[in-house]
């Protein structure tokens, strides 16, 4: 197990996401086969609030879970201890129990987080949480899964 510090650069060799839809900016703690706290700054720049809401600009649920799926995916290329490429990708592929407690809005920053519970057949679990200082705003159960036929499986 290691434990790491990521910034922007690592994370874009991490993750094959960009610009307008890479939503982690840095990983504070990166635990392999263990745990992830990543940290995404909310700006009133982000592309989504001129439409979400245009008087009361509020980031959207989906987004945040985007972005807490993105975390548990840097976490699972590193357990895997594979980088992205056309021949290996973690897909997204479930989300049980998610809630939203507050709005997060412009000039909040989240923190990222995501437990990885198991990984069995392809398919890892991670428990995923976003919080805005002390307070959680979301959570959800997450699955990822490399792409079918792919050799990202990890430790068992």
């Amino acid at each position: 197990m290691s434990e790491a510090i990521l910034d922007i650069n690592e994370i874009l060799r991490q993750l094959p996401h960009r610009y307008p839809f890479l939503l982690v900016d840095r990983v504070l703690e990166c635990k392999e086969g263990e745990s992830i706290r990543a940290l995404k700054n909310v700006t009133y720049n982000e592309p989504f609030f001129p439409g979400h809401f245009p008087y009361r600009p509020v980031m959207p649920g989906v987004i945040i879970i985007e972005a807490l799926a993105q975390t548990a995916g840097i976490l699972a290329f590193r357990t895997a201890k594979v980088l992205p490429d056309e021949e290996t990708r973690f897909y997204f592929v479930g989300i049980d129990k998610a809630r939203f407690r507050r709005p997060v809005e412009p000039g909040d920053q989240l923190i990222l987080t995501a437990k990885l519970q198991r990984q069995m057949r392809g398919i890892w679990k991670f428990e995923a949480a976003a919080f805005v200082g002390d307070v959680e705003v979301a959570s959800a159960e997450l699955m990822v899964a490399p792409e079918s036929g792919k050799s990202a499986q990890g430790p068992a």
